[in-house]
């Protein structure tokens, strides 16, 4: 089982949550995958989530889905640890380059959010 991590280490960013369309994607790692221009590759078909690769020539992403929202919670508590950006929506979270995640906003919805890293940080 996952240990939960505290819920201040996700701070959610500044940018809206709507993209310029109004409307969220649904949890669907396909049709998340199509807004965003690629045909993913399944890599996880689990109970708890689904997860496709997507390569394009300007970035390499990974499209995450759970078939509730408490999952959802679960997979970023485990990803606080590794901090980083995310694009997450209901039911459903983006991991690509920071510089894309607003790009895939503007099509998909969601809202960007940083989370915290929990491990050692470098030394001066």
């Amino acid at each position: 089982m996952l240990r939960a991590a505290a819920s201040a280490d996700i701070k959610p960013s500044e940018m809206s949550a709507a993209p310029a369309a109004g409307v969220e994607a649904p949890a669907k790692v396909e049709v998340i995958a199509s807004l965003t221009g690629c045909k993913p590759k399944i890599r996880v078909e689990a109970e708890q989530l689904r997860e496709g690769v997507c390569r394009t020539k300007e970035v390499e992403y990974v499209i995450t889905t759970f078939p509730e929202e408490k999952y959802t919670q679960v997979w970023l508590d485990s990803a606080a640890v590794y901090g980083g950006k995310y694009l997450v929506g209901e039911r459903w979270v983006v991991s690509a380059k920071p510089e894309m995640l607003e790009r895939f906003r503007d099509k998909i919805g969601g809202t960007v959010r940083e989370l915290r890293g929990t491990g050692p940080t470098a030394g001066p």
